[in-house]
């Protein structure tokens, strides 16, 4: 979980190249993730150390290399088995990363490809957990058959009353952000399908109506862009050759070979989504539902056509709108390759020239441009009216050098007398600025570019040029004529279409538009009055910039692929009419509607009707989604009882594009808000910190991170792309680099649990594969307890009906019910305040540490030597403590949880029949107990210090050991007959005696010192097992160290950090802060233990 916590910038901000881990569960839980699980690697990829730097290899003893002979044998055995099974020699399988040379006994490297013996739809049959394929975790072996089961059930399907009200709890509806059809899902999509599963999920097992509802957008522009090239490519034809109709059948064809990969990857994903409501922009629902907006908002006067400037990309021969426009800054001269253009253009540069004045010979008007080539549109030039270089030429007219115009020099207070030469050329049909003079002082409006970007029959000579070829034309031409003046730096922005690429050119287009000042103050309102909110504050404060600063929106795009304008131009008889007129057009949500609006309008006249070619910008269907995808404008049931939605999340990114338009346009619709509460999770950047990008090789596909690839295939995968040769050699570098060996098989709970423990609220995600292959580990850590409690409870164990309290449990199992009590309620706290983060962070403690490193070690003692009624009581818990483990950690990890809680013998006359629809834990008062839980935490941390001890000098057997009680409380829980036992089995095997001192015993000699707290102290007898200058020396460097860090988080925790960072950073650094103190203390005791040796 790479998070850039050293800058902890607020969502959006750029993240910078290093990155460090995110809020972490202790100080060494990344460690935990990526290594700890080394010990229980069975069928991991878990490389051996020996290696490694400072790490010695040992000698082995006979005894170990009998055990490893033996092994190598009942591995070969096994191999050759296999092999004959399979009738050839065994091959390594699976889609994981090339393999690395791996210690014997690693089975599931031999294991044939695994097929799933299910029918497909019905409950998973379970091998025995003796099947090579069930003795450790294999994600595609656990992941198979559920998903399949659960559509089957209808578990995914919002499930009502039966007099059709949602349940009692309320209903929780989450419409997916419909991905695009222009291909296949990125770790972004996963992410959002990640986190919005966990909330569905979640309330699902809390008793709500859920529905999760899946689909796809179409995706206009992006999806025309990419079948055209495919187009050109594959049949060197373009869209003209095959016309409308067979254009967008092909695209329709396309788009359903890729819907489909899209959906099995949410499937993979374990997404449940009800798909029988599956939903798509275009599909006849939807457009029914675009055309009656369009047709209603216009019969309001809330649309309208009109003959502006628009946003146009030659490239694609469309307009765009603002938001679809990249404006790429420039510090001076720079060189960009355009579309279409074999050399290099030039931009930041501005060109002076002169105008002679009509009627002299001497006089000239010098102006500035950065756009040589618009003069060719040139209609005036403005001066401000107070500035005595030009106030004797205001009123006169300017001869244009090309073209038969003249051009009158006009003043306005506009122009910046400081900026150029103070004079500014005029071209209202190609400039934002000028078109609001042209129309101030009645200039003419000319256009010079043909929608290809050719130059037009008004540029006169220059008519049929490429517009950047045209520039160096006139710049040559005005030499020629002795008109150039010079050129000189300029810094400057150049707008370019985020699509192609392609640099963008203002133009005069009819278009129809909304206006946006009516429909933006409601939407606004929502937000400041609570109906809406829009989490983290950082998203909320971009959607409000926005809001107050909309501008009227461009509907039109002059594509094919999308939804037809349902306008039609009235064709007068004997009339010539103009198709700029607003008042010559109809809308109708059929052609006999707009024909009977045009008989009505224009009585008596003779007309054909004659429909807008245009279709609309895709963001104007998507902008209806929350509710056209529950029936709008039918009044439907799902309507009715599900609407408005709970949370949309998405990304912050979109909030202009999209959330703002669904709420403006859901309230003015429906008269609700489309949903209560926007969630915008961060974006997601390599492991340098960078954005994703094809042409950097760093966008991951979500399947090659659940199944595994190979860097081969990684490397075939981007040659089977578009990039240039450039770009493929940059990209396959990056690829060597961040994943030298493939990327090893996930699964889709290690990605999930990653994914959404990412998610902290704060700054941009710096996405490592190394975590989540950490996360598998933590899955086979959930399978090999799992399956161990199974195999203690035994085949005649049955659960209590209930989970109560008898009055008779241990300490420990009073401390395991307790620290489950305690997960279930953060858990549920962090996920309603979102904060998703800290909740992975709970489950992951629970399970990995208090759970299987804790009370599972406590409970081997028990069924050990313990008595029938203490086994029968240490049963009863074990299985609550991983029942309510299993169920705690669904939402997060749906497949394995399913596979082993399917294993779990179910309690008495509970019949449900998934864990996907079992009750999600909840905090009872009953099992609070702070009591058990500060004694146990006194025996686990000591034992914690009498195993750190025992590691760090390097004790592998005969450790002799003490715990000084430092009052007289923990002395007596120390003493309880109870306690050594516990103490004993979770220290492990290296200590061989545990002495318990009182506070008045004297400290012992010639020991090794850890701080249990501020309540006992642990020792290790050390005399005679080390060096002591060595040790000492190394004290005092790891002293240093700890002080050093102890400095460093004081010095970065102060008020503004307060105020700032976020709670799970707040989390991790104090933990950070906490370790170090401790360890200090411990170094400081140890070096005056040791010192004291010497003198002995």
């Amino acid at each position: 979980m790479a998070l850039n916590a050293s800058s902890h910038n607020v969502t959006g901000d750029k993240t910078t190249p290093n990155t460090a881990p995110p809020p972490e569960l202790s100080g060494d839980v990344k460690n935990d993730l990526l290594g700890a699980a080394n010990a229980d690697a069975t069928g991991q990829h878990a490389p051996g150390r020996e290696n490694d730097k400072n790490v010695e290899k040992k000698e082995k003893s006979a005894k170990e290399l009998e055990k490893e002979r033996k092994k190598a044998e009942k591995d070969a055995k096994f191999k050759a088995k296999k092999a004959a099974q399979a009738g050839g020699p065994a091959k390594e399988t699976g889609g994981g990363a090339a393999k690395e040379k791996k210690k014997k006994g690693k089975e599931e490297e031999q294991l044939p490809k695994y097929v799933e013996e299910t029918p497909k739809g019905e409950k998973k049959r379970l091998k025995s957990l003796d099947d090579p394929f069930t003795k450790a975790y294999i994600p595609n072996v656990v992941e198979s058959a559920w998903y399949e089961y659960w559509e089957k059930e209808g578990f995914f399907k919002p499930q009502f009353q039966d007099n059709g009200d949602v349940k009692p709890a309320g209903h929780f509806v989450i419409p997916i952000p419909p991905p695009n059809v222009t291909g296949k899902l990125h770790c972004g999509h996963a992410l959002g399908t990640a986190l919005q599963d966990v909330l569905i999920r979640w309330h699902r097992m809390r008793g709500y109506t859920t529905l999760y509802l899946p689909g796809c957008d179409h995706a206009g522009i992006a999806t025309q862009s990419v079948v055209e090239k495919m187009l050109k490519r594959r049949e060197n034809k373009t869209r003209y050759d095959l016309g409308r109709s067979k254009f967008i059948q092909r695209t329709m064809e396309w788009k359903e070979e890729y819907h489909e990969q899209i959906n099995n990857t949410l499937r993979r994903m374990g997404g449940s989504f009800d798909f029988t409501r599956e939903a798509f922009t275009m599909d006849a629902a939807l457009t029914e539902a675009t055309t009656e907006t369009f047709v209603r908002m216009h019969e309001d006067g809330l649309i309208y056509r009109s003959n502006r400037l628009v946003n146009w990309c030659t490239q694609l021969n469309t307009a765009l709108s603002t938001l679809e426009v990249d404006n790429k800054e420039l510090p001076g001269p720079t060189k960009l390759s355009v579309p279409g253009y074999e050399r290099m253009v030039e931009f930041g540069v501005l060109t002076h020239f002169k105008y002679a004045i009509d009627g002299t010979t001497d006089q000239f008007i010098e102006i500035a441009t950065t756009r040589p080539e618009t003069m060719l549109g040139d209609s005036g030039i403005a001066v401000h009216p107070k500035d005595e270089r030009y106030t004797h030429l205001v009123g006169k007219k300017a001869r244009h050098p090309f073209v038969d115009r003249l051009m009158p020099i006009v003043a306005d207070d506009y122009v910046d007398p400081e900026f150029g030469t103070g004079a500014v050329k005029l071209t209202p049909a190609h400039d934002p600025n000028d078109f609001n003079l042209g129309k101030k002082h009645e200039l003419e409006f000319i256009n010079i570019l043909n929608d290809n970007g050719t130059m037009n029959k008004n540029t006169g000579q220059f008519a049929g040029q490429k517009r950047f070829d045209a520039r160096y034309s006139v710049v040559t031409q005005l030499k020629e004529e002795g008109l150039f003046v010079k050129t000189e730096p300029n810094p400057m922005k150049v707008p370019i279409c985020s699509r192609s690429g392609d640099v963008i050119e203002p133009i005069m287009k009819p278009q129809w538009w909304m206006r946006m000042k009516a429909l933006a103050k409601p939407a606004i309102e929502a937000v400041e009055k609570g109906d809406i909110k829009i989490k983290p504050a950082s998203s909320e404060k971009i959607y409000l910039h926005w809001m107050n600063n909309v501008q009227d929106w461009c509907l039109s795009r002059q594509l094919w692929w999308g939804h037809q304008i349902p306008a039609y131009f009235v064709k007068i008889e004997g009339s010539t009419g103009d198709q700029n007129d607003d008042e010559l057009w109809v809308t109708g949500r059929t052609e006999d509607e707009a024909k009977s609006k045009a008989e009505k309008k224009f009585p008596g006249k003779k007309f054909e009707l004659a429909r807008d070619e245009d279709v609309l910008d895709t963001w104007f269907s998507s902008g209806l989604w929350p509710f056209a995808t529950l029936g709008w404008p039918k009044q439907t049931t799902d309507l009715e009882k599900l609407f408005p939605t709970s949370i949309l999340e998405t990304g912050w990114d979109i909030i202009p594009f999209w959330v703002a338009r669904m709420i403006y346009l859901s309230i003015y619709l429906t008269g609700k808000v489309p949903f209560n509460e926007v969630y915008c999770h961060s974006l997601i950047r390599d492991s340098e910190g960078r954005k994703m990008s094809k042409s950097l090789g760093n966008v991951v596909d979500p399947v090659d991170i659940m199944d595994g690839i190979t860097l081969q295939k990684l490397h075939d995968q981007l040659r089977a792309g578009n990039l240039d040769p450039k770009e493929l050699t940059r990209a396959e570098k990056y690829q060597k680099t961040a994943f030298p060996q493939g990327i090893p098989e996930c699964g889709a709970d290690a990605l999930r649990m990653a994914l959404v423990g990412y998610t902290t609220g704060g700054g941009d995600i710096s996405f490592d594969v190394s975590v989540i292959h950490g996360y598998r580990r933590f899955c086979n850590k959930i399978y090999q307890a799992t399956k161990y409690v199974i195999g203690r409870l035994g085949d005649s164990f049955t659960p209590r009906g209930k989970i109560a309290n008898t009055g008779k449990e241990t300490l420990p199992e009073r401390y395991i019910l307790h620290q489950l009590n305690i997960a279930a309620k953060k858990i549920n706290e962090h996920l309603e305040a979102r904060e998703f983060s800290l909740a992975t962070q709970v489950a992951y403690k629970y399970f990995y540490v208090y759970l299987c490193d804790t009370y599972i070690e406590n409970s081997k003692a028990i069924f050990d030597e313990g008595s029938e009624e203490e086994k029968e009581s240490a049963k009863q818990t074990l299985y609550t403590a991983i029942e309510g483990g299993l169920t705690m950690i669904h939402p997060f990890m749906p497949f394995l949880t399913e596979e082993l809680w399917q294993r779990l013998p179910r309690r008495q006359a509970d019949k449900t029949p998934s864990i996907t629809v079992a009750s999600f834990p909840q905090h009872t008062q009953e099992f609070d107990d702070e009591t058990a839980n500060a004694e146990y935490e006194l025996l686990v941390d000591s034992a914690k210090g009498l195993r750190s001890l025992t590691a760090e000098y390097a004790i592998k057997e005969g450790g002799s050991t003490y715990i000084q009680a430092l009052n007289d409380a923990t002395h007596s829980t120390l003493s309880s007959p109870t306690s050594l036992p516990s103490i004993r089995s979770l220290a492990g095997k290296t200590v061989s005696d545990i002495k318990i001192l009182s506070p008045s015993d004297s400290a012992p000699s010639g020991c090794a010192v850890y701080t249990v707290g501020s309540s006992a102290t642990a020792y290790l007898d050390v005399k005679g097992r080390i060096e002591l200058d060595k040790e000492i020396t190394k004290a005092q460097d790891r002293l240093v160290r700890a002080n050093e860090t102890i400095t460093r988080q004081r010095k970065i925790m102060d008020d503004e950090w307060e105020e700032k960072v976020s709670d799970a950073v707040k989390e991790q650094e104090r933990e950070k802060l906490k370790t170090a103190e401790l360890e200090a203390r411990n170094w400081e005791a140890s070096i005056e233990q040791f010192e004291k040796m010497k003198l002995e």
